[in-house]
C-alpha cells in the first residue's frame, strides 16, 4: 500500500482556494499524437490562509499544474477551480500574485522602474505604487540598489525584484514557483520567513520547490507528485514523524550515567530496548552561515550585494475592521465637505510697471533691449503709405 493510498485526500470543501479534481494533461505532437502525459488523474485543494507545498522530482508535473491553475494551459480532462471560478476568468487575476521558475525581467529598467510598471498593470495611483515600493523594496532588501538596471543584477537578486513583483498587488493566493533558487543561504532564511510570516496574516500560498528543507519549514500541508500522480499527501508531522523510535535530549552526560539509562531502559522492557545511539547535538549549516553573517556585519563590514531586508510591507499585513470603518468614515466626512464649500479663485494681477527704475537704468545693449512697443495706428484721414515711405527714406540716408 502506497503512501498516498494511506492518506487518503480529505472531502472537499466549497470555500477552498484551489480545487483540482481528476486533472489530466496530455502534451500532443503535430499530428495529435500523445507526446508526454503530464499530470495524470490529479486531485487535491488548497484551503484559505494556509500554506501548501507541492513537491516531486523534475518532469513530475508540478509546473503544468501551476500553469493550469493560473490558466496558461488547458487541461486535457479534470476540473479545476480558483476562487469558485474557471482558471480563464479575468476578474480573479488581481487576487494572485506569481513568482515564475524563472525571472522574466526587463534589464533595461531598475527596481523602482519594474515594481512602478507591475503596480500600474494593476491600476494603482500614484500614491499608492509609491508606498507599496519603498516597503517592498526595503522588505527584500534591495533599497540600496533600486536605482541600477536589473541587467546588472545577480541572480539572487533578481529573484528578490520577482519576489516584489509577485507581492505589489497584495494578493489574496501567492504562488512561488522554486522562490530560494539563486538565492544565498540569508536570502533563503529571509523568504521562508517571508512565507510563514505572510501565511499568519491570512493569505493563501502554493509553494513549489525542490529544496525540500525550505519547503518542511514552511508548509503546512503538502502533496508530492511523481509521473504526475500524488504518491503522498498530508502534513508535514504526519508524513514525517517516526513512530517506531523515540528522542531525548538532555544535557551533557557521563559514560556512568548513560550505562544506568540504558540499563533501566533494558529492565523495563525485558530487554527488547535499549539505546542504540548517543551522539551531542549537530548545529545546523545554514545556522552557521547565518552566524557568521552576524558577527560581520556587527563588525560593519561593507557588500556591493543585496542588504537584509526589513520588516514585512505593512500593505500585506492585513487590517482590522476597525480601521478600515474609521478610514471609510474620514472619506465620506472630506468628501462631503469638499462638496458643500467653494473656494473663490481671485485672478492673478499683473505687476506694476517701476517707472523710475526704466528712466535711472542705464541703456541695455541691443541684444538684452526689451522688444519696441508697437507702433500706434495713424489718425483717420493720413496716408499711412506716406509715412512710411518718410521713414523708410530716412533709414537709408543715415
Amino acid at each position: 500500500m502506497t503512501q498516498a493510498a494511506a492518506n487518503p485526500p480529505a472531502t472537499i470543501r466549497t470555500d477552498s482556494v484551489v480545487v483540482c479534481q481528476h486533472l489530466t494533461k496530455v502534451f500532443k505532437d503535430f499530428w495529435m499524437r500523445d507526446l508526454a502525459r503530464a499530470v495524470n488523474d490529479l486531485s487535491f485543494e488548497i484551503r484559505p490562509r494556509e500554506v501548501f507545498g507541492l513537491l516531486g522530482p523534475n518532469g513530475s508535473g508540478k509546473s503544468t499544474t501551476i500553469k493550469v491553475i493560473l490558466g496558461l494551459l488547458r487541461p486535457t480532462q479534470g476540473r479545476v477551480a480558483v476562487f469558485g471560478k474557471a482558471p480563464s476568468d479575468v476578474s480573479i487575476k488581481k487576487r494572485i500574485g506569481y513568482l515564475p521558475e524563472e525571472s522574466y525581467l526587463y534589464g533595461f529598467l531598475n527596481a523602482r522602474e519594474t515594481l512602478d510598471y507591475y503596480a500600474k498593470l494593476f491600476e494603482q495611483d500614484y500614491k499608492t505604487r509609491r508606498r507599496r515600493i519603498d516597503e517592498l523594496l526595503d522588505m527584500v532588501g534591495l533599497t540600496g540598489a533600486q536605482y541600477r538596471p536589473v541587467r546588472e543584477y545577480s541572480k539572487g537578486m533578481q529573484r528578490r525584484i520577482g519576489i516584489a513583483q509577485a507581492l505589489i498587488n497584495d494578493p489574496d493566493f501567492l504562488i512561488l514557483d522554486e522562490p530560494t533558487t539563486g538565492l544565498d543561504p540569508i536570502g533563503t532564511r529571509q523568504v521562508k520567513d517571508l512565507i510563514i510570516a505572510l501565511g499568519k496574516r491570512g493569505k493563501t500560498i502554493l509553494l513549489s520547490s525542490h529544496l525540500l528543507a525550505d519547503v518542511e519549514d514552511c508548509v503546512d500541508r503538502l502533496v508530492i507528485l511523481y509521473g504526475g500522480q500524488v504518491r503522498a499527501e498530508g502534513t508535514c508531522d504526519g508524513l514525517l514523524v517516526s513512530q517506531s523510535k523515540t528522542t531525548i535530549e538532555a544535557d551533557t552526560l557521563d559514560e556512568a550515567t548513560i550505562a544506568e539509562v540504558d540499563r533501566v531502559i533494558r529492565v523495563r522492557s525485558g530487554g527488547e530496548r535499549a539505546i542504540t545511539k548517543v551522539s551531542k547535538p549537530r548545529q545546523s549549516l545554514e545556522q552557521l552561515f547565518l552566524d557568521i553573517v552576524a558577527k560581520a556585519r556587527a563588525e560593519n563590514l561593507t557588500t556591493s550585494g543585496a542588504t537584509a531586508g526589513g520588516e514585512t510591507a505593512s500593505f500585506l499585513t492585513s487590517r482590522g475592521e476597525g480601521d478600515a470603518l474609521i478610514e471609510s468614515l474620514v472619506a465620506t466626512e472630506a468628501a462631503a465637505s469638499g462638496s458643500m464649500v467653494e473656494t473663490p479663485v481671485t485672478p492673478a494681477k499683473a505687476p506694476a510697471p517701476d517707472v523710475l527704475a526704466s528712466l535711472v537704468a542705464p541703456e541695455a545693449p541691443p541684444a538684452l533691449r526689451p522688444a519696441a512697443p508697437t507702433t500706434p495706428s495713424p489718425p483717420k484721414g493720413v496716408d499711412a503709405s506716406v509715412i512710411e515711405g518718410l521713414l523708410d527714406g530716412g533709414e537709408k540716408r543715415s
